[in-house]
Parts: C-alpha cells; structure tokens; sequence
C-alpha cells in the first residue's frame, strides 16, 4: 500500500463507535437558551474534552478538493498517453512523457489532500462535535 492510499483510508461509518484521540478545548462566546443572540448578553466559554471520550458517528460528510489547472492539465495528458501513446512517434511519445513527468509532483501533493472527510460525533457525555476532521477519533 502507497503513502497516497494509507492517507484518508481510515473513513468512518455512522453508527460506528469512536474515542476522541487528543484532548480538546472549545471557547468562543455563548448565548443563554431561549434569547435572541443579538439581544442577550454574550458569555466567555471554555470546555476541555479529553482525549478517550467514546461517543457515536450520526454522520460522515466528505468533502472533495477542487482540482488546480495542473492537476486538471495532468489528467488530461495522462489519459492522452495511456490512450493513445503506443501509437505515437518516439519524438512526440517522449515529449508527452516529460509533460506528464514534470506535473506529477502537483498531482501527487493533490492525491494526499484529496478528500477531507468530517463527522458529526454524539458523546457519551451528551456533547456533539460537529464538523470535526475524521483523524481527531479513532475506531473505538
């Protein structure tokens, strides 16, 4: 297995149960229940999570990066030299390989980040961590 295919091959599923794999601290602002943000006072907040917390992934989203003009530029001539470079001239097949060549440190960095996966977690201890990357828990 590649580099390329370890990263991001850990997807977790909904109803899978995780542990929180480092410790957190949330602090922002925070408005009483019932009022209107912009009409109640606003309070300092600060919660620490532990890392070892279990809880339960209600849903995975996956989110796909856009694809840069090289990576886009890669792709093209990729497929151009897998469909149709047996055929040819050496000159032409070589001058396609060295464009290829020179675009692959783009597409490899692009493969590493190419999909971020985040989930919604419910802790055990009724919190839910919404929108927090897939690597911040492990199976559980």
């Amino acid at each position: 297995m590649t580099d390329e295919e370890d990263e991001g091959s850990m997807t977790l599923n909904v109803g899978e149960r995780v542990r929180l794999a480092m410790d957190l601290r949330l602090a922002g602002s925070v408005t009483p229940a019932g009022e209107l943000p912009e009409e109640a006072g606003v309070f300092a907040a600060s919660v620490a999570l532990a890392a070892g917390i279990e809880g339960t992934v209600e849903r995975v989203d996956e989110h796909h990066r856009q694809q840069s003009q090289e990576v886009r530029e890669y792709l093209r001539l990729k497929s151009l030299l897998e469909d149709f470079g047996h055929q040819m001239p050496p000159a032409s097949r070589k001058q396609l390989e060295e464009q290829v060549e020179a675009l692959e440190e783009p597409w490899v960095a692009y493969q590493r980040q190419m999909l971020r996966v985040t989930v919604r977690v419910r802790l055990d201890n009724g919190f839910v961590l919404d929108d927090a990357p897939e690597e911040a828990f492990t199976p559980a």
